[in-house]
């Protein structure tokens, strides 16, 4: 790793994997969070008092969310129509998002596994704007892991 002891990755050096296909033009991802469901036990210490602890239960799933600028690029659109077709085998992909230090070496890789797309949406139309229409992508997978 080619940070220094103080050094901190950057937000906006990262790149996006999905099944092997580098996808280009992403301008946010969110979602990456590592979960674990937490479990509440209670108990009687010999003396009579309450005990509550809590343990580490199940990892949870998730979902990332991928923001990208409209463009001819249909990859998106043609992912989540695997879903609307019912072809769940086709749609279920893997992928992996890498943060990059600032000489663009890895730091660190989070790959989802199983993931498809639930719900691809267009930004917000408004006569007059002068922004990036962009179009935001969520993938609801079944595991999330630091690699």
């Amino acid at each position: 790793m080619a940070f220094a002891e103080y050094d901190t990755g950057v937000a906006w050096s990262f790149g996006l994997e999905i099944d092997g296909i580098e996808m280009k033009d992403i301008q946010e991802v969110s979602g990456l969070k590592l979960e674990v469901d937490d479990i509440e036990m209670k108990a009687n210490t010999p003396a009579g008092q309450m005990v509550i602890k809590k343990l580490p239960g199940r990892k949870k799933a998730g979902e990332i969310t991928l923001t990208r600028g409209l463009s001819l690029n249909k990859s998106w659109t043609d992912w989540i129509k695997h879903v609307f077709d019912g072809d769940i085998v086709t749609a279920r992909k893997g992928g992996s998002v890498k943060v990059y230090d600032y000489k663009g070496n890895v730091v660190q890789t989070y790959t989802f596994t199983n993931g498809w797309p639930k719900t691809l949406e267009l930004g917000s139309l408004k006569a007059g704007d002068t922004t990036v229409l962009t179009e935001t992508l969520t993938i609801t997978h079944e595991g999330l892991e630091l690699a």
